[in-house]
């Protein structure tokens, strides 16, 4: 997608995605075919729930119709939240993110990519994370502190057997 028709889309889709109390987290313009999809990604502290996707579609739908947006042509309209296993890239995702396991591909002094870590996040604040990395082989946790400018890529961990703070287990969430 051109930055041009990027620029204009979120313009467009910003305002009713804020009147619908969620964050704009993508927009994503791609080729099935011969028909071309529009993904809308969408979150907010809360999560999203089915109910609020669609009514948000109807919504952009109907916006688009009114408007020369997508140009002429068949398009599909796909208005959905991150996942399970979200990527972390915005201080709002770690904040959401608090008390789950990611997984890091952290950065080396040169910028490359370095070491990989599976951590929980405990708490997030404006220079960076506070983890506690799983032991191996009956050790105990231990704490580390991550600064953002050392994380490369970042993704939440589906947890099938996730406890939560009080430690008693709970089913994951989508």
């Amino acid at each position: 997608m051109s930055t041009t028709q990027s620029e204009r889309l979120r313009g467009l889709l910003e305002p009713l995605v804020s009147a619908a109390d969620l964050d704009l987290e993508e927009i994503e313009l791609s080729r099935a075919g011969r028909r071309r999809v529009l993904r809308v990604v969408v979150d907010s502290e809360e999560g999203v729930d089915l109910d609020a996707c669609a009514e948000l579609s109807r919504v952009i739908s109907d916006r688009l119709d009114e408007s020369d947006a997508m140009g002429e042509g068949e398009y599909q309209l796909e208005v959905t939240s991150p996942g399970a296993e979200r990527p972390l890239s915005e201080h709002r995702h770690y904040v959401r993110a608090k008390g789950r396991l990611a997984r890091f591909q952290l950065t080396t002094p040169d910028g490359k990519p370095g070491e990989e870590l599976v951590a929980r996040i405990l708490d997030v604040d404006d220079e960076g994370l506070d983890l506690e990395v799983p032991g191996v082989k009956g050790r105990r946790p231990t704490a580390r502190r991550l600064a953002f400018g050392e994380i490369a890529k970042a993704r939440v961990e589906l947890e099938f057997n996730r406890k939560d703070k009080n430690g008693i287990q709970k089913e994951e969430e989508a």
